[in-house]
């Protein structure tokens, strides 16, 4: 008897709990086993759609205007397809001027490839260092770092060029490639994860085995902080590619112009030379396809080093 008086009390506790607890199931589900409430879902989903719509709509308006011939570029809605003309407007921009674009955008990788090369290179080396070796201003160079972040860099632009100006380097590749190695945001943040992903204790164990510090950083350092390096070399190549203030005061060779410099020259020129107008516009979608590249070439490695770890074997 008083088994079955507890039988039906636990089965009467039972459905009351599903009853109390069905309508909040039902406004929420399972995201990777989490319970995640269906009105947050809705709240993001949102926002990431406004956020997506606040970037891509320009590069619509991009593509959709670089199929246009110069008349319907101002004559035609913004978003709307008018007469096909982006073969002609893409044999117009290689043949403007001897080629000009191609040589700006030549310039705009051999500045961006190899600066970002090293200047994560720099940056991990500074970054490992201050992470792993302990000495005396190791606090004070790390929050001078910190606080150089502070200073924009249309402000030192100016003293740059004068530097440049003095040591001859004005008008050449390495007037623009020599600045780019000074890069404090990449140093913060190779020495931010190097501090989390190198063990003192594996370079410990290197140093017993009678490896030298340049081998441990070079087998060791560099392979634990490619995630982070990664990041760097990506922020560094987009600092580069659209950097436009240094190269402004820095170059005068129309030759050694990037393509910030000489799409804003032909986008100033246009008010005079109506034809610039539509090589600005299709200019600008070409110069956007290299940076695509770069970031869906480097995302998988981000997840493979984002998840490395994650799972325990």
């Amino acid at each position: 008897m008083a088994s079955d008086t507890l039988t039906s009390t636990a089965a009467l506790n039972t459905r009351t709990a599903v009853t109390i607890d069905s309508p909040r199931r039902r406004r929420s589900t399972f995201v990777n086993g989490d319970r995640v409430h269906r009105g947050w879902m809705v709240l993001v989903t949102a926002v990431m759609v406004i956020v997506a719509a606040y970037f891509l709509i320009p590069v619509l308006w991009l593509v959709i205007a670089s199929t246009k011939s110069t008349g319907d570029l101002f004559s035609t809605p913004g978003f709307a397809f008018a007469d096909w003309h982006l073969w002609e407007n893409l044999a117009a921009l290689s043949s403007y001027d001897g080629g000009i674009f191609w040589r700006w955008s030549l310039n705009s990788i051999i500045y961006s490839v190899i600066g970002s090369a090293f200047t994560t290179l720099v940056c991990a080396v500074t970054g490992y260092a201050l992470a792993v070796y302990r000495f005396r201003g190791r606090s004070t160079l790390v929050a001078v770092i910190l606080g150089s972040l502070l200073v924009p860099g249309t402000v030192i632009a100016q003293p740059t060029y004068v530097l440049l100006v003095g040591m001859g380097l004005n008008n050449t590749y390495l007037g623009l490639l020599l600045p780019a190695l000074v890069y404090p945001f990449g140093v913060l943040l190779c020495f931010i994860y190097a501090q989390s992903s190198v063990p003192h204790e594996l370079i410990e164990a290197a140093r017993l085995d009678g490896a030298g510090e340049f081998r441990i950083f070079g087998t060791i350092g560099l392979r634990l902080m490619s995630t982070g390096m990664v990041t760097v070399l990506l922020f560094a190549f987009l600092g580069s590619w659209n950097s436009y203030i240094l190269p402004l005061l820095v170059l005068t060779d129309s030759s050694l112009m990037p393509l910030t410099v000489g799409l804003t020259g032909w986008s100033q020129a246009s008010i005079t030379i109506p034809g610039l107008q539509i090589l600005t516009v299709v200019g600008s979608l070409v110069s956007i396809i290299p940076i695509a590249i770069v970031f869906l070439s480097l995302q998988r490695f981000w997840r493979a080093g984002l998840t490395a770890g994650s799972v325990r074997g």
